[in-house]
């Protein structure tokens, strides 16, 4: 046996394939051993996915993890199945990750946020990368809805785009500085209250201008959503790309939904969608969307716990649930209330 393994605690045993088996147990998995000091070993990673394995964003977030938290770890390269992680102890600091494709910046972030929260100095972080990927909360999301989210508990984090990266380039820069968390309260958001207004955003970085590609977007969203603000706005960047955001702001919550450009869609198309899903949101009771849904449970368990309405709990949600449980002593309900309206408990 490896030296090095003979002093390490008791290691987790995780299946990769378990639940939605994406990569989302990956950081998850990260983000809870550094927390807690256990190692864990990942096995059957994105093993239901057409290319399985480690991919470039994921390796970074491995990569990330390790470097903060002086981890020993085994498996980490690209396609690897297996991961064994056995943090040592978490340094906040200023680093600065570099992804070297579109891979996600944000759940490079997500990875390491709540690690870097629960120490007693402050932490800056570069990450290059994506911004604005299909398969991840965008910018635009993380900095309108998911941080202003987490303030209610405590937790204060600036956040500040330098340059937009859209796939297949890329190229993208977000910086960030997490401060120590020290008032953790606990969370109640049952009720959004009153309507306070709907307003929808859009930009192109490097397409032609004469497209009007954002100019249909907000038109398109204006007529069927009855909008109170509308604007464009500029993006830097040496990619290209299109990104469109709805922001519903309640008296007790701000949504965001967010739609990206697509090369087989037409500007018309992207913005219908768009308005559906914002449409589906405002005839619900819930507070929160599925994908922030997903996004709380964490910060809640770390802190004094919680409640929520959520729209809708994926399978993504149900996984990280589970994964939660297995490092902290913790219980996550879901009750459901209706179609579109479920109840989330967090109880520490």
């Amino acid at each position: 046996m490896n030296k090095a393994l003979a002093n390490m605690p008791t290691t987790i045993q995780i299946d990769g394939s378990q639940g939605e088996g994406g990569g989302q147990i990956l950081r998850t998995a990260l983000a809870l051993s550094m927390i807690t000091g256990q190692a864990f070993e990942l096995i059957n990673i994105r093993a239901g996915r057409k290319k399985p394995g480690l991919m470039r964003q994921h390796l970074v977030c491995v990569q990330a993890s390790q470097q903060i938290s002086q981890a020993y770890v085994e498996g980490a390269e690209l396609h690897s199945q297996r991961l064994y992680f056995a943090p040592q102890h978490v340094e906040s600091g200023k680093y600065q990750f570099q992804i070297g494709s579109a891979g996600s910046t944000t759940l490079v972030l997500q990875t390491l946020l709540p690690a870097l929260l629960l120490q007693n100095k402050a932490s800056e972080l570069t990450i290059s990368g994506g911004t604005h990927n299909p398969l991840a909360p965008t910018t635009d999301f993380i900095e309108q809805c998911f941080l202003p989210t987490l303030a209610k508990l405590g937790i204060n984090v600036d956040f500040k785009l330098n340059k937009a990266g859209f796939f297949p380039i890329g190229a993208g820069e977000i910086q960030v500085t997490v401060q120590p968390w020290q008032h953790r309260n606990k969370m109640s958001l049952l009720d959004r209250g009153t309507l306070q207004c709907t307003e929808a955003f859009a930009a192109t970085l490097n397409l032609s201008e004469e497209a009007q590609i954002a100019q249909r977007e907000l038109a398109t969203l204006n007529k069927n959503l009855k909008l109170d603000t509308q604007q464009q706005f500029h993006l830097n960047g040496i990619s290209q790309g299109n990104t469109v955001y709805v922001k519903v702001k309640h008296e007790c919550h701000i949504q965001l939904f967010t739609a990206l450009g697509e090369m087989r869609k037409s500007a018309e198309q992207i913005a219908a969608i768009l308005a559906k899903e914002v449409k589906l949101y405002l005839s619900s009771e819930a507070v929160v969307d599925e994908y922030l849904a997903d996004q709380l449970l964490l910060p809640l368990a770390l802190g004094q716990g919680g409640e929520f309405t959520a729209q809708c709990i994926s399978e993504h949600t149900r996984t990280q649930a589970a994964m939660i449980e297995k490092f902290i002593d913790c219980e996550i309900e879901f009750i459901e209330l209706g179609t579109d309206h479920f109840h989330v408990k967090v109880n520490v």
